[in-house]
């Protein structure tokens, strides 16, 4: 009965671990610095464009969009989502969609993205970036400028009724403003685009939507730091979950 019990026990710190290993996309610390989603606007590596449009050109010394994907972010609905789900009554501001379109400038042109990208099931998207430190002031910028503007639905990916490819508000589902939707900025910047981001003061390492591209992307400092921690965490994981295991499968002997 003990012999089984260890037995048992070995195979599930194994499973865990391997579990652990296997979400992390790669252990390659240039690869995780120069990453592009795999999406059907995004290139398959980061380089310099000559040009970006308007609010992404702050990365045109360094993006995974190009400059006819920049254009698109501000004039098309790009993936299909329609901003102005609850015509006629409501459309979105134009200084509260100028902060979407910013986000969206960050998630077709930033390529410092590696240490938080995950695999997904989707038709527009095979990859998506998860829990990304954002800055609590850009964040708060962003809530102010959309508080008082209308919504159907809390989580935008996934709580929206999906017909013929296009966004639109469940049945029933009454568009209200923001803050009788999300309690504050943190609920807002962290369940809009489910779980995207994870809002961070700002003297923490955090990811900034809103830089001067002049003076070089912040975001890659904060990457790289990130990148420093998770690979060294992984090479502790792995040396501390090899003694448990081997500890663990020479007791099955003992």
């Amino acid at each position: 009965m003990a012999f089984g019990r260890i037995f048992v026990l070995c195979l599930l710190v194994t499973f865990c671990w391997y579990q652990g290993v296997l979400t992390q996309l790669s252990t390659d610390p240039e690869k995780l610095l120069n990453w592009c989603l795999s999406t059907p606007y995004h290139k398959t590596r980061p380089g310099k464009e000559s040009s970006l449009y308007n609010q992404c050109s702050p990365w045109k010394d360094r993006s995974c969009c190009t400059e006819n994907t920049s254009q698109a972010v501000h004039t098309k609905n790009m993936y299909n989502f329609n901003y102005n789900f609850c015509k006629p009554n409501y459309t979105l501001s134009a200084k509260c969609k100028r902060h979407f379109i910013q986000d969206l400038c960050f998630h077709e042109c930033e390529p410092n993205i590696g240490p938080w990208v995950v695999k997904v099931k989707r038709k527009i998207a095979n990859e998506r970036f998860l829990n990304v430190p954002l800055c609590k002031s850009d964040c708060d910028s962003w809530w102010l400028a959309c508080a008082n503007d209308f919504t159907c639905v809390y989580n935008w990916p996934r709580n929206f009724a999906w017909i013929d490819g296009n966004n639109h508000c469940p049945k029933e589902a009454k568009c209200k403003p923001f803050y009788h939707v999300y309690r504050d900025s943190k609920d807002f910047c962290e369940n809009v685009w489910d779980h995207s981001w994870v809002v961070v003061p700002d003297n923490e390492l955090c990811m900034r939507i809103w830089f001067n591209g002049s003076q070089g992307n912040p975001n890659k400092h904060v990457a790289e730091v990130y990148v420093e921690k998770l690979l060294a965490g992984n090479a502790y994981s792995v040396t501390s979950h090899f003694f448990v295991i081997t500890t663990c499968l020479l007791s099955l002997f003992i």
